[in-house]
């Protein structure tokens, strides 16, 4: 014992109502319990079911994490498991993310809720040339990987743009999901978010990428996650994606992956 207060079910309970800008009554009419009950709740006066705790936290969408936290509070079992992944394993998650990442033509890769690599396919090396190799030790930070420069910022030719977007992207995690800790990582790079950046009018921001010293290519992502998650890692997991912005850089990317 360290001698530190834990925060109780519903001191956590309403921490997390009143960060989704919940009132009492808001909450007790989605969740269509009692006003009186979810205030008792809240003070401790009533100690709620697993099931209670559940039913509330699925209202406000709070993490399985967080839902562990809450249940072991009110003195319940946790009912989320968090699997360790094993890049090498044979288990359920691993063969899943494989399946997903290697399935991928372009660059692809796993993060998990904190941004470390988790996996990646083989066009994924695109991105590796040139790094330090102190970034390349895991786990291996993904956003520190493109925005230090000694990183990916040397190669990333609309640099600016992309690292406010890559820390607008943090903060809105950070937000939702504060218990990640990813506020360390925009105060490491907040520095890059320029007031004076270009505003972009494209229809997604592109990530204008240089292949070689002479040859660049411009890229879209896209982030998948796995719907209705009962595992922790499976919750936090996150598959990012790269596609080719145009036929140019489809036909250059085709060329040198094929190489």
């Amino acid at each position: 014992m360290d001698g530190t207060r834990r925060a109780t079910t519903g001191e956590q309970l309403r921490t997390w109502r009143r960060r989704r800008r919940f009132s009492q009554l808001e909450l007790a009419g989605a969740a269509e319990v009692s006003a009186k009950h979810l205030s008792y709740v809240e003070t401790g006066r009533s100690r709620p079911s697993p099931e209670m705790i559940v039913h509330l936290c699925t209202h406000l969408d709070v993490p399985v994490r967080e839902r562990n936290h809450m249940l072991v509070a009110a003195g319940h079992a946790p009912r989320y498991e968090e699997t360790a992944f094993d890049p090498a394993g044979e288990d359920e998650l691993s063969s899943l993310v494989e399946m997903i990442v290697s399935g991928h033509r372009y660059p692809a890769f796993a993060v998990n809720g904190r941004w470390e690599l988790l996996a990646a396919n083989d066009a994924a090396t695109l991105f590796l040339a040139s790094v330090d190799d102190d970034l390349l030790a895991p786990p291996i930070n993904v956003v520190r990987l493109s925005l230090h420069e000694r990183g990916l910022a040397p190669r990333i030719l609309n640099f600016e743009e992309y690292a406010r977007h890559m820390l607008h992207r943090l903060r809105r995690l950070d937000g939702y999901h504060p218990e990640l800790g990813l506020g360390a990582l925009v105060d490491e790079f907040g520095h890059l978010d320029t007031s004076d950046a270009p505003d972009v009018r494209t229809l997604a921001l592109p990530l204008e990428f240089a292949v070689t010293p002479t040859t660049a290519v411009r890229l879209i992502s896209t982030s998948t996650i796995v719907g209705a998650p009962h595992d922790i890692t499976l919750a936090e997991l996150a598959i990012e994606a790269f596609y080719p912005a145009d036929d140019a850089s489809r036909a250059t990317l085709d060329r040198h992956l094929a190489g």
